[in-house]
């Protein structure tokens, strides 16, 4: 089987060797059920996920919608989605504090055009060599803070001010306002973690978290519970897609926003990688990962003129999608058409989501994000501790760039180290 990664192919979209190699009616129409299956799963993830960075819920959908549909018309993998990605959520939110949301899409473009040209310099095999160490301390971290930005959503409490970005100034500010606490808003929040937890061990085939979210939203409608919705804080979901339009732009803008978008860059470069090296795994192909650069760059372009926010390849989405039976890119481009149709037709039912609830969807991400197994298992080795740690509290203390880049620096310093001394013969 051709691994992919010839010089001739190097930059050819994967869609286009599927069409080359012939797709007939069966490959559709395997590739059509996969598609409506992950579009499925997106929808109230790729709400939750734009909720929990702090801008409207369309976003997400806009990202999942145009992005996706652009991950996987370019990718350099068979299999990959790309939507909105939880190891996100703390790079967007604190983009928009800073800069606001007009600031959020000026770095998606960014950071795109940075993800375009690392592939076209062939820096994709570089980034996919990143430690597993660093891999897992960084994704723990991100978890970790994703699951404190969700406090406040999941028990419906009231600060007086914004809420802080850095995790303990947070959790500070959350303890000092424990008695606004919201017992519906918690209570709908905890049951759709728990209610999610249920359905993938006793009907892991259910969309799960569409289920627990639909349930909480009747729950809370019916019995006119106190709680915050997407209607009340955002006025709904708009039933089309917005006309593209180019954020503002300024060389001081450009300049005030790019250490944030190399940020963006790196993250989106790693996710998109691993997550393509996920679908290898479980299929024994091979991504092209320069290409999976390019197409991953050009949908975050993409994503930024319909005004969505950062696009990535998400491991969850692409293993369902390959569990479904998804056999080409074909598979990504109809689950996001699938998702434009539900925003069409269901807009007006998102009002009613409670935003407790989509919190508790994302608590059960933070905790299918974290690889607690193989956490536990580097602290078994000093040196991958080491590593481990380094990246894992200087993310949770710092920022996820400050993580990565210090991890990276111990795990060199390290395999140095681990070298043997040759002795000059005398």
């Amino acid at each position: 089987m051709p691994d992919g990664t010839a010089t001739a192919n190097l930059y050819l979209p994967k869609l286009a060797t599927v069409l080359r190699e012939g797709y007939g009616a069966g490959d559709l129409r395997r590739d059509a059920v996969a598609g409506l299956t992950v579009a499925i799963v997106a929808l109230p993830l790729s709400m939750a996920i734009a909720v929990g960075s702090g801008v409207s819920p369309d976003r997400g959908l806009y990202t999942a919608i145009v992005g996706g549909f652009v991950v996987s018309l370019l990718s350099g993998s068979r299999f990959q989605i790309g939507g909105p990605a939880g190891a996100f959520i703390v790079l967007v939110s604190a983009t928009v504090a800073r800069f606001g949301v007009e600031g959020l899409l000026l770095t998606v473009l960014l950071s795109g055009a940075l993800l375009t040209l690392a592939g076209l310099l062939r820096l994709g095999s570089l980034i996919r060599h990143i430690p597993h160490a660093v891999t897992v301390g960084f994704t723990c971290g991100i978890a970790v803070t994703i699951l404190a930005s969700q406090l406040k959503d999941l028990g419906g409490l009231k600060l007086a001010g914004p809420e802080p970005g850095p995790l303990i100034p947070k959790l500070g500010a959350l303890g000092q306002v424990m008695g606004s606490l919201n017992p519906a808003a918690l209570a709908l929040g905890a049951g759709v973690t728990v209610l999610i937890f249920l359905i993938r061990r006793l009907r892991p085939n259910w969309p799960g978290m569409l289920i627990a979210l639909s349930f909480a939203a009747a729950l809370a409608a019916l019995l006119h519970l106190p709680v915050e919705t997407i209607g009340s804080r955002f006025g709904g979901i708009p039933h089309a897609l917005p006309l593209p339009s180019l954020p503002a732009v300024s060389w001081a803008k450009l300049l005030a926003v790019l250490p944030t978008a190399l940020s963006f860059t790196l993250l989106g470069g790693v996710e998109s990688l691993l997550s393509a090296k996920v679908a290898d795994s479980m299929t024994a192909r091979r991504h092209r990962s320069n290409m999976e650069l390019v197409g991953q760059g050009i949908a975050n372009m993409a994503s930024a003129l319909f005004g969505g926010i950062a696009v990535t390849g998400t491991i969850a989405r692409t293993a369902t999608n390959v569990r479904a039976g998804g056999r080409s890119p074909v598979a990504g481009m109809l689950h996001a058409l699938f998702l434009l149709v539900f925003m069409l037709v269901a807009a007006p039912l998102a009002s009613y989501a409670p935003l407790s609830a989509l919190a508790g969807v994302l608590v059960a991400v933070c905790w299918g994000m974290a690889e607690k197994k193989e956490f536990w298992r580097l602290l078994s080795d000093w040196r991958g501790a080491l590593v481990l740690l380094t990246t894992f509290g200087l993310t949770l203390a710092k920022d996820l760039t400050t993580g990565i880049i210090a991890g990276c620096a111990v795990a060199a310093v390290l395999a140095v180290l681990k070298r043997p001394v040759v002795e000059e013969g005398v």
